[in-house]
Order: C-alpha cells, then structure tokens, then sequence
C-alpha cells in the first residue's frame, strides 16, 4: 500500500474509486441503464452513495453528466 501510494502518487483507494467512477461514465454515456440500474451494477449500496461519491470525484451530477459529458467516438474496428 505503501509503495502503491508513493509509485502512483495516490492511495490504492483513491485509485479504484476513481476506476469505479471512469466505468461509471461509460455505462451513463453508452447505455440506457438508470442510475439505480447503474449503482447496483457498481455494487454501490445506494444511489445516494454513488450520487455523493461522482460529485466528489468529478465535480458534477450524475444528471449533469448524463445530459452534457462528452461522448467519446469509438471506432468499432479498433476494440
């Protein structure tokens, strides 16, 4: 945990939280799952916790995020 921390710059669980939230962003901007939907899929106890912890992380709402994030173009041939 340590060497994680002092390699990376960050801790181990700041690292996964902000993986968590990146997974996030790709299941609001690539599906049609709601954010209950989305929270359960996440294994996040509630919707409040996910709600609490993406606004902490990216500074905005999950609704906000939904409505004006940027939506990556993705070239099927290259996945």
């Amino acid at each position: 945990s340590n060497l994680f921390t002092a390699s990376q710059g960050i801790t181990i669980t700041h690292f996964m939280i902000s993986h968590k939230i990146e997974r996030v962003k790709e299941l609001i901007e690539y599906n049609e799952l709601t954010f209950s939907e989305i929270a359960f899929k996440m294994h996040y106890s509630s919707i409040g916790h996910l709600s609490n912890q993406f606004k902490k992380m990216t500074g905005t709402t999950l609704s906000f995020y939904k409505t004006h994030g940027q939506k990556r173009d993705i070239n099927i041939e290259n996945l």
